[in-house]
């Protein structure tokens, strides 16, 4: 095929009607009326758009395609990374997965679906690249399982050699192939793409140019399993992969370790799921018709046009419940104060929600300290299995460590109005310079809870603000969160918790609770504070110190956060780091020093070191005066936390610099 410019067209139609000449007796005409300015930056009638032969990034511009019985043509563009047309192409290859009765499908021996390649080491018979006009290509692929009027999923590749490989683009996708999206599967394995992870380079786009994550895993990992002989080995018959979609979705994410419910099926699925037979696609992975003979009856007796599978686990799971006694309750308590024995007391409070209406729970009528669930059944949330309160030390807009808690003679009494007040009348020394606040957390039970450190209940943590023990003022409590509220429930979804009735909510602020600067808490000896073992529980040393996750001797093992990228920070930080706002404050770190409680880091130290844990990476930190043993000091006045630290890290590394850490470290989708 020929493209004629129009600028080339118009000459012709000039010399067809004899007007190059403009008079028999060689004079000039009168001038004509001034014509319509020209489009500007067309080229002249003799200009040529440049090609190139060569790329370092090659893009595709989808044209069009066609699917006859046993043949797939596709006509498409190619660009380099300046926009040049790209000749010379030598390589390419399509894939085609068949919507069958089964489900998305595509054999490797070819009887249904199919691909084909031109080019390369193992180029397909009959295959042909055509250029078609510069940049302009069609493909013409012999596929044998394909028929005219298959419905089909269609991935395109190009390139080789001196002209770089483009990525995989879905040319074509039927309607409603999946229920799961990108974004849900972004949600955690961010710009999978752009990782180190297996099967990076399979990622995929549409022609649009945004990325197809599931789509482009379905092109092998199709609804179909491949085949398999009796004696265990692969054959190429069935589908092309022996993990389906589904089974990647249902089977291999339940080997997430920690708080993960897989019956949470909106986790995944953005639509409704469009199977409802247990024989069909998916449901099969996890159930079977004599196992799940409650299941099937529902299934057999609903109508598939309004039955949604999601709330239907959510319900069997008692996933519901938990969401809506996280949204029906809220706790509160007061900021510090004495009593007129002189002693600091606060008072907690727990309220349930309906609508705009908050009526407080009476803590003293439902606390069951003996955690006895008796009625639970038949009132939801309830008895509370946990009430606890604890005072702290706030200085610099960091919590400082614990004032006081349980141990120091703590004295209960339930109020007349439900509240229930904790007084502590021998607290910690070494708090002058720190004003006081409090914290408290209600633990409720539900069907199917059980005692277990408070892993399992569904917990409301409070935070007062604070007083100043001199002056007496308030002081608003502030702390700065660097996560987004959903950061920790996108992958520990089961609405329970970690340990000691800490929740993932809100981005794991209950946590702050006992993981803050002065705490000095072990964890494992992974990482103290907060975000330093946050960051080391899911890819430092903590990562197998953590044990969630041990081998059949009990020995551990590193957890799921390994299948994640690392450096993609955006899972968490959605809206970035500011290295300058980090108070320069130090945190207690016995966890980084075998359980010497005299130590302290430097806090920015602290969250690297807990990835970057190699002598090296330590000896750059220090040498720019970051520490993670410093000297804590024998006083008892508090000084520890007043001390500034002489870590210089955003000098160099704040957001901007010119190392600055989103060079190194993805902060954006």
């Amino acid at each position: 095929m020929k493209t004629i410019k129009m600028c080339k067209i118009a000459l012709l139609i000039a010399l067809s009607m004899g007007v190059i000449a403009c008079g028999s007796d060689g004079k000039d005409g009168v001038d004509g009326a001034d014509g319509q300015a020209g489009t500007p930056g067309l080229p002249g009638a003799d200009a040529t758009a440049p090609t190139v032969s060569a790329s370092t990034v090659t893009n595709i511009e989808f044209i069009n395609h066609i699917v006859t019985d046993g043949v797939v043509t596709v006509e498409f563009g190619i660009t380099n990374e300046s926009g040049y047309a790209i000749t010379g192409l030598t390589d390419a290859s399509v894939y085609l997965a068949a919507k069958t009765e089964n489900g998305m499908q595509r054999s490797r021996d070819g009887s249904i679906g199919g691909n084909a390649t031109v080019g390369g080491t193992s180029p397909t018979t009959g295959a042909s690249l055509t250029l078609l006009d510069n940049g302009n290509y069609q493909l013409v692929a012999p596929m044998a399982g394909v028929l005219a009027d298959t419905e089909a999923l269609i991935r395109l590749q190009v390139g080789g050699g001196d002209i770089a490989k483009s990525p995989y683009v879905l040319i074509a996708k039927p309607e409603m192939m999946h229920t799961s999206t990108t974004e849900t599967c972004y949600a955690c394995h961010v710009d999978y793409a752009e990782s180190d992870l297996k099967h990076a380079g399979y990622v995929a786009l549409n022609t649009d140019g945004e990325v197809d994550f599931v789509g482009g895993c379905m092109v092998c990992h199709n609804n179909v399993a491949r085949d398999v002989a009796a004696d265990g080995t692969s054959l190429n018959t069935g589908g092309y992969a022996k993990n389906t979609m589904q089974m990647l979705g249902h089977i291999n994410h339940q080997n997430f370790e920690k708080d993960f419910e897989p019956a949470n099926c909106y986790t995944c699925h953005a639509e409704p799921v469009m199977n409802t037979s247990l024989a069909g696609n998916g449901c099969v992975d996890c159930h079977n018709t004599t196992s799940s003979s409650s299941a099937a009856k529902v299934l057999s007796n609903s109508n598939s046009s309004d039955f949604d599978a999601r709330a239907f686990h959510l319900n069997k799971s008692g996933l519901e419940t938990l969401q809506g006694m996280r949204v029906s309750y809220t706790a509160e308590t007061t900021a510090p104060q004495k009593n007129d024995a002189g002693v600091w007391c606060t008072t907690m409070s727990l309220f349930s929600i309906d609508g705009d209406t908050k009526t407080q729970v009476n803590i003293g009528e439902l606390y069951n300290k003996d955690g006895d669930t008796t009625g639970a059944t038949n009132v939801v949330g309830k008895p509370i299995v946990y009430a606890g309160a604890y005072l702290h030390g706030y200085y610099n807009e960091s919590i400082v460590g614990r004032f006081a808690g349980h141990g120091s003679n703590e004295i209960k009494t339930d109020n007349a109005d439900g509240s229930r007040t904790h007084c502590f009348p021998s607290p910690s020394s070494g708090f002058d310079n720190a004003s006081i606040m409090a914290t408290a957390r209600i633990s409720l039970s539900y069907p199917g809870w059980v005692q277990d450190d408070g892993k399992t209940s569904m917990s409301f943590t409070a935070y007062s603000d604070a007083v100043d023990q001199t002056s007496g003022d308030i002081v608003k409590y502030e702390r700065r969160l660097a996560v987004t509220g959903d950061s920790c429930t996108t992958c520990h979804n089961s609405e329970t918790n970690y340990h000691k009735n800490g929740a993932y909510n809100d981005g794991g602020d209950d946590c702050v609770a006992c993981h803050n600067n002065g705490q000095d808490r072990s964890a494992a000896n992974s990482a103290p504070g907060f975000g330093p073992m946050v960051h080391s529980m899911h890819w430092g040393i903590g990562n197998t110190l953590s044990g969630a996750k041990t081998d059949v001797d009990g020995n551990n093992i590193a957890n799921s956060a390994t299948a994640l990228n690392a450096i993609n920070c955006v899972s968490c930080h959605a809206d970035g780091i500011d290295l300058n706002a980090i108070p320069n404050q130090y945190i207690r770190a016995k966890a980084f020093n075998n359980g010497d409680q005299t130590k302290m880091a430097s806090p920015i130290t602290a969250n690297c070191f807990a990835c970057h844990n190699s002598a090296q990476a330590l000896n750059h930190m220090e040498l720019n005066g970051g520490e993670i043993s410093a000297e804590k000091g024998s006083g008892n006045d508090g000084n520890w936390f007043t001390q500034p630290t002489g870590e210089s890290c955003s000098t160099c590394h704040a957001e901007g610099r010119s190392f600055g850490i989103e060079k190194y470290h993805k902060f954006e989708r």
